[in-house]
């Protein structure tokens, strides 16, 4: 034997594991029966390896695991890291080193599945010259004599059909794979890899699926008991037949002990440690269906479903699960006591959505009262008019242009506009005018016409525009008939816009997600706040001053929670819709009911009656921890100079 063979065959001792190198098994591993069948065997093997390499030229280029990447699990978080949903395709799978598994189900899988597998070189003769016997006599392919290095090429490259020819195939590739990749580096792709049962790849879910802990704490006997799992997972599996599952572990403990690997008094004790099983966590759903159904609507815009499933994305949302349960809770609540005041609506819903005005987040977002019942997500998807809630728009459009004030008057009138062919002539709930009055006064006690008044004087073009400019997306037709809110927007798109008037005209997009990654860290979106000065201060301290009015005396009394806080009420006409938004400095919230089928709520149903109580009970339960902070004085800001 040459110097140079002696040199690599000592070094491949050297990268062995100390617990490897207890004794060697070489001898112990063939039978004494089948030992001349064996070396003959391992003649042919050998020489025909040549002969094989030049008959599979076509085979894979085993050098593309380099750069391999299977697919893998994706994850949903809110913002401070609570799990709220996996994504996923055919395979459930989460990539870790291999200095994060567990060296005990390390030995355990090469006990029973390639004890060998850091003396060979890809194929073990041994193996090889027994399951030629098996397979001569059986007249087919019974016996595989897979080493690790054979499974995993099977697994990634080939199909998985009982022939000689994929065998030798897969020897092959074995083969080559071992010229390239280091033992270390091939154990850590097969752990990674290898199927463990109930939609479980890789040992970092299963183990999270059978034990509830990470590869890296699994214990002896969890050890022994996943990798007995890999001959056949779902025959073997702890959560359908612990029995089966034991006599398992009993087989592969027994085979570390023969090894050398563990003690006798080691595998007892692991035969008879109680094994706290878990359960399947190969799953899609979600603790927060409204929330994660966002999520992965803006994640497959960006990077397409098959990234979204296959990916291996982890996704930091906006949402506080605590505050999002509360307002799951609260919007509940109040649909049991809207039915109770006789509400007939046949098909009621409420949508809620919470913005942080700080940094356009959205902190929670319940889009229907009952998502088993309806997976529509109205707090998005639905647009719905407005109505008062959006004459906040046209009386800021109108402070900032520099020719009104809240002490301005406009005179509360019926009036008639020509729009077109038509006349437009709009009418105040309830059909009384008061003539008159300040603006201040109009809007707190949300009178139409003066709205429609100041639309045709400032433009209800330039009310587009600042609409534009906080946010809205959805279609807005400049129609005399806009101040009253004659237009479809959503809820997110409410609560966004007053978000900015609660941050004093600062804005960013609202958005549902923080930042994603991919599993090893590198960052895919990072959307980190860069906000805008969109609108002028003293306008917006006007409007707020005017907005606090109506919570303190005017429409909306029963939104009072005990703090500096502005709003609106909306109501539409046949009472269709109500909503109320308001906010403080630290939250902006839009409430909206109304019937999936449009229809109307009822006679009298108002967004001050209706919608403001489910507002103020979630705005207490939001800031219950949080300090009254008060909005600022427009007299600290210029006004803007008339245009």
């Amino acid at each position: 034997m040459s110097s140079s063979t002696i040199g690599q065959k000592e070094e491949r001792k050297r990268s062995l594991p100390l617990s490897f190198l207890v004794k060697s098994n070489v001898a112990r591993a063939a039978g004494a029966t089948i030992l001349g069948a064996t070396m003959l065997a391992s003649v042919v093997v050998a020489g025909a390896m040549v002969g094989l390499a030049i008959s599979f030229r076509n085979l894979p280029d085993v050098r593309l695991l380099r750069t391999y990447a299977p697919t893998e699990t994706s994850y949903i978080y809110d913002v401070k890291g609570k799990l709220l949903s996996s994504l996923h395709g055919e395979a459930h799978r989460r990539l870790v080193r291999l200095n994060q598994v567990s060296p005990d189900l390390k030995r355990a899988v090469l006990a029973i599945e390639d004890s060998h597998f850091y003396h060979h070189y890809g194929i073990n003769p041994t193996s090889i010259g027994r399951a030629l016997l098996v397979n001569f006599k059986s007249g087919g392919v019974e016996e595989g004599a897979s080493t690790l290095t054979m499974q995993l090429v099977k697994n990634i490259f080939l199909s998985h059909e009982r022939t000689y020819s994929r065998k030798l195939a897969e020897a092959v590739l074995a083969i080559r794979v071992e010229q390239i990749f280091s033992k270390d580096r091939i154990l850590e792709m097969y752990l990674n890899n290898i199927y463990w049962g109930h939609n479980n790849y890789g040992a970092q879910t299963a183990a999270e699926s059978y034990f509830n802990k990470p590869a890296s704490q699994l214990t002896l006997a969890e050890s022994a008991m996943m990798a007995g799992l890999i001959q056949a997972p779902e025959v073997y599996s702890p959560l359908r037949n612990y029995k089966a599952a034991k006599e398992r572990q009993a087989l592969v403990l027994a085979r570390m002990r023969d090894l050398g690997w563990i003690t006798a008094e080691q595998e007892k004790a692991a035969l008879n440690q109680k094994l706290a099983i878990g359960k399947r966590t190969a799953w899609q759903g979600s603790k927060l269906p409204f929330v994660t159904d966002a999520v992965i609507q803006e994640l497959n815009r960006r990077f397409g479903p098959e990234t979204v499933l296959k990916g291996g994305m982890r996704v930091q949302t906006t949402i506080d699960y605590d505050m999002q349960k509360k307002a799951e809770a609260t919007v509940q609540r109040a649909y049991r006591t809207l039915r109770g005041r006789g509400l007939a609506a046949k098909n009621l819903q409420i949508a809620l959505v919470a913005v942080d005005p700080r940094t356009h987040f959205v902190k929670a977002l319940v889009g229907g009262v009952d998502y088993s019942k309806s997976q529509l997500n109205r707090a998005i998807q639905s647009r719905r008019q407005p109505g008062s809630a959006f004459k906040p728009f046209i009386y800021y459009t109108a402070f900032a242009s520099g020719r009104y004030t809240p002490d301005s008057v406009v005179n509360d009138a019926p009036i008639s506009i020509r729009d077109g062919s038509i006349f437009y002539r709009p009418k105040n709930y309830g059909g009384k005018y008061s003539g008159s009055m300040s603006l201040r006064t109009a809007l707190t006690q949300s009178t139409n016409i003066p709205a429609v008044i100041l639309g045709q004087r400032v433009g209800v073009d330039k009310v587009v525009e600042v609409c534009r400019r906080l946010g809205f997306k959805s279609p807005l037709l400049a129609v005399p008939s806009l101040p009253l809110g004659s237009v479809d927007v959503t809820p997110l798109e409410m609560a966004g816009a007053y978000a900015t008037f609660a941050s004093n005209g600062w804005h960013s997009d609202p958005t549902v997600i923080v930042r994603v990654t991919d599993s090893q860290g590198n960052v895919m979106l990072d959307n980190t706040p860069k906000p805008k000065l969109v609108l002028d201060p003293w306008a917006t301290a006007s409007l707020t001053s005017v907005l606090q009015g109506v919570i303190a005396s005017g429409t909306a009394r029963s939104a009072a929670i005990g703090r500096p806080a502005a709003g609106k009420t909306g109501t539409t006409d046949s009472e269709r819709n109500v909503w109320f938004v308001g906010y403080v400095p630290q939250l902006s919230t839009a409430v909206w009911i109304g019937d999936d089928t449009n229809r109307t709520l009822g006679k009298g149903i108002t967004g001050g009656h209706y919608a403001a109580p489910i507002w103020r009970d979630f705005m207490i339960q939001a800031l219950k921890n949080e300090p009254v902070l008060y909005f600022p004085s427009a007299a600290k800001f210029p006004r803007p100079s008339s245009k």
